[in-house]
């Protein structure tokens, strides 16, 4: 035999290509376990690069009136500070108060609620008041759920230094979303950059629109959630509510339902009228919400059918939870325009 075809054999022998397998694997392995343990950096980085993305409009705004990329860039962060400023210095006492009170008056919302007929049935079932009660009265509750005050603390530590990293990374990414195009641009081949380039600026102008979008949303419905309970006889705690309502509202399809319960919930703790009317008024601001705000908000960014949002919404839920959700309906809506705008007219030309 020729000393060439014995070489053959040995290299195609059961014996290497296992070893050359098994070899891989353990690569891919090591590499997922890197991956897992920068889980955390990777999406604090994901964030500030979508928040990027959507303050991205406001700085182009600025540049075209001929303010320098890093001055319009240290102006959108001094608007943001503001804003922050003022939520921090006008809302928040007022939130804080509301929710005091709401806190004080939990103990006589939760015997009005053992009082009404649907819940009393389930708690002969269920025993559900019992076993909340048993919870409650815990001694070691709150170190249960925070890990003591040194897990607040620790909390507290972690929520302050993501918020820095998440916005210093958003600012550097606005300085240098430019060059960071043009890097990707260029390992695009040379006939089909224009086009690569075309589609990019597309998707990001649709992930720049849905965060706008988002915050519209949001903001829409805490105001008109604010503006309701105030008149409706729960003005005592209207902001916090607001403030509640308005932070749901940005967990797609379930983070408005959510809200709305909240708000009934209390409604119906503090008279079944009020509770009522709550119900109605969700009821009826939801429908609104979804075929007439929402539509009207979104309809020059993301089109996406709704099959599509829940499913996206579930999966993106299952794998990163909250952050997850609100990434995966414009990073759906990205997929589907490509879909439309390339594998499509690939297929019909083929």
């Amino acid at each position: 035999m020729q000393p060439g075809r014995v070489r053959s054999l040995q290299q195609r022998s059961p014996f290497a290509i296992g070893f050359v397998g098994a070899l891989g694997a353990l690569i891919a392995y090591w590499l997922l376990t890197l991956v897992r343990q920068a889980s955390g950096a990777l999406l604090l980085i994901v964030v500030a690069l979508f928040l990027a993305v959507g303050l991205s409009p406001l700085v182009d705004l600025l540049t075209r009136r001929r303010l320098r990329r890093g001055l319009a860039v240290t102006a959108v962060a001094v608007g943001l500070l503001g804003v922050v400023a003022i939520f921090a210095v006008a809302i928040v006492p007022v939130v804080r108060d509301q929710v005091s009170a709401m806190i004080e008056q939990a103990p006589g919302w939760f015997d009005r609620l053992r009082t009404n007929p649907v819940l009393l049935d389930l708690d002969q079932r269920f025993a559900i008041f019992d076993k909340l009660e048993a919870k409650l009265g815990e001694a070691g509750l709150a170190s249960q759920v925070f890990g003591g005050a040194l897990g607040v603390g620790r909390f507290l530590l972690g929520a302050v230094f993501n918020t820095v990293v998440i916005f210093a990374l958003t600012l550097y990414f606005l300085a240098a979303l430019p060059s960071m195009k043009r890097a990707g641009y260029s390992l695009a081949p040379a006939s089909r950059r224009r086009r690569v380039e075309e589609l990019t600026e597309v998707i990001l102008a649709q992930t720049s629109g849905y965060v706008a979008g988002a915050f519209g949303v949001a903001i829409t419905a805490g105001v008109c959630t604010t503006v309701f309970l105030t008149i409706v006889g729960l003005s005592e705690y209207a902001v916090a509510l607001g403030v509640v309502v308005a932070l749901l509202d940005f967990i797609p399809m379930i983070g408005a339902t959510i809200g709305a319960v909240v708000v009934c919930l209390v409604g119906f703790a503090t008279s079944i009228s009020i509770g009522v009317a709550c119900a109605i008024f969700f009821l009826i601001y939801q429908q609104v919400e979804n075929y007439l705000v929402y539509p009207k908000i979104m309809a020059r960014t993301v089109e996406i059918p709704g099959v599509v949002t829940i499913i996206a919404v579930l999966i993106g839920g299952a794998l990163l939870g909250v952050v997850g959700a609100l990434l995966a309906i414009p990073i759906a809506a990205a997929l589907l325009f490509l879909l439309r705008e390339v594998v499509v007219p690939r297929q019909q030309s083929a």
